[in-house]
């Protein structure tokens, strides 16, 4: 073959989704199995008749909705395609080939992914003992080469959190030109009252970000639409790198209407929670480890048994998220899909 392609490109590795397979309860991609949220489905549906204009680049409608409910300024406010299209901006906004970009590991696997195609060098830092963030590993790690720092609180996929009092520590020791990237995309199903808020910290600290998403607590997954709260300065920089109408229409619609229809997510968000302690606690007393966990997943740190965990729960037709090695990660879904989980588990043998 005669075209040049990228020789680095077959040491990139590849994003690993979560499989569906078709009868089996899947619990394999944090996605809420209710769907978006009732109010938001006609909003989708109206939407729907507009789909042949192309869509607001700059999401004005969504951006000053969302700029009212956080009490922010609206040039203080980007929106994306997804937080992971944000995560990619931010790479892209600051890195140059040879700068480096931190983070925890093991989490969102799409860190190291958007490192290497932007030509930056990857620092991973590994996670405590308790599969908590290293705070004071990361800060160990920022070097005069660093350029971002990604936080994930609660963290993906282990589903642990920070407490705010030990990121605002960590925050004051953060060099200022270095960009914290608090992503956030699980803070819906946070109940932890001592966890952090990002979008509070990027008042205090012009470097950091705050990265969520309408994909999880939101249903929204099959849309893409996210956003970043952060100091105009970074803002601007984001939308200089934002692909053209990449947020559609249909998407900015949907976002705006979720907004609008908060009694209905907090009650969803309480649900998941009652049922992310009811299953933590029984899979504890059938003797697995599961951290605490403040997303809609937990998190079994099986080792080299997650491959077997994974298999075995498959063959009794659910669906989990094995990371070889490391461990498993379940999404909390509706109480019968749980129960089949915990069935599962049960009689899991390897």
């Amino acid at each position: 073959m005669s075209v040049r392609i990228r020789s680095d490109l077959e040491k990139l590795p590849a994003y690993v989704a979560g499989r569906t397979v078709p009868g089996s309860v899947k619990l394999a991609s944090n996605e809420v199995s209710a769907g978006p949220l009732p109010s938001v489905v006609e909003a989708i549906t109206r939407a729907a008749h507009d789909v042949h204009r192309y869509p607001d680049m700059a999401a004005t409608e969504l951006v000053e909705t969302l700029a009212d409910r956080l009490a922010v300024t609206t040039d203080r406010i980007a929106v994306g395609c997804g937080s992971v299209a944000l995560c990619q901006q931010i790479v892209q906004a600051t890195c140059e080939p040879g700068d480096e970009v931190v983070f925890p590991w093991r989490s969102f696997e799409a860190y190291p992914i958007l490192a290497r195609v932007a030509g930056a060098e990857e620092v991973r830092v590994p996670l405590t003992p308790e599969h908590e963030l290293d705070l004071a590993g990361l800060l160990a790690a920022i070097t005069p080469a660093t350029r971002v720092v990604f936080v994930c609180t609660p963290n993906n996929p282990t589903g642990t959190s920070l407490r705010r009092e030990d990121l605002e520590d960590f925050l004051r020791r953060v060099p200022p030109e270095v960009v914290v990237v608090l992503d956030e995309a699980y803070r819906e199903f946070v109940t932890d009252p001592e966890a952090p808020d990002g979008v509070e910290l990027t008042r205090q600290r012009d470097n950091v970000v705050s990265l969520r998403t309408f994909s999880k607590a939101y249903g929204l997954a099959g849309l893409r639409v996210g956003y970043a709260v952060g100091a105009p300065e970074i803002i601007t920089a984001l939308r200089k790198v934002y692909i053209p109408f990449s947020v559609s229409a249909v998407a900015q619609r949907a976002a705006v209407a979720s907004l609008s229809a908060s009694t209905e997510l907090e009650r969803r968000c309480a649900e998941i929670a009652t049922e992310r302690t009811r299953v933590r606690e029984a899979l504890l007393e059938l003797g697995y480890e599961v951290p605490a966990s403040q997303a809609n997943f937990v998190w079994l740190p099986l080792g080299e048994r997650s491959a077997a965990f994974d298999a075995h729960c498959a063959e009794n037709r659910v669906v989990v998220r094995a990371f070889a090695g490391d461990g498993v990660r379940i999404t909390i879904g509706a109480p019968e899909e749980n129960d089949a989980l915990l069935k599962a588990a049960a009689s899991f043998r390897g």
